[in-house]
């Protein structure tokens, strides 16, 4: 079963749902029909002991580009 991201249109909510068949997803926040689907990033198997770049972690470099997390968008980590 396909789990895509939408922003609500209404209340600018971002969220995952799970989607099945021909159901109509609702926002979780204000239960508005009107969603837009967003383009979601691909998951990468990671081997090795190395761990992947997380928002906001103190100390640590943020990556070029952002760490991939949707809030992040493509203009880098934001207001973290």
């Amino acid at each position: 079963m396909p789990l895509y991201e939408y922003v609500c249109q209404d209340c600018h909510n971002a969220c995952e749902l799970l989607v099945r068949g021909s159901e109509r997803p609702l926002c979780p926040n204000c239960q508005s029909q009107r969603l837009e689907k967003l383009l979601s990033v691909t998951a990468a198997p990671v081997t090795g002991s190395a761990s992947l770049p997380v928002c906001g972690t103190s100390g640590a470099p943020r990556p070029a580009g952002g760490c991939g997390a949707p809030w992040c968008g493509t203009g880098g980590c934001g207001g973290m």
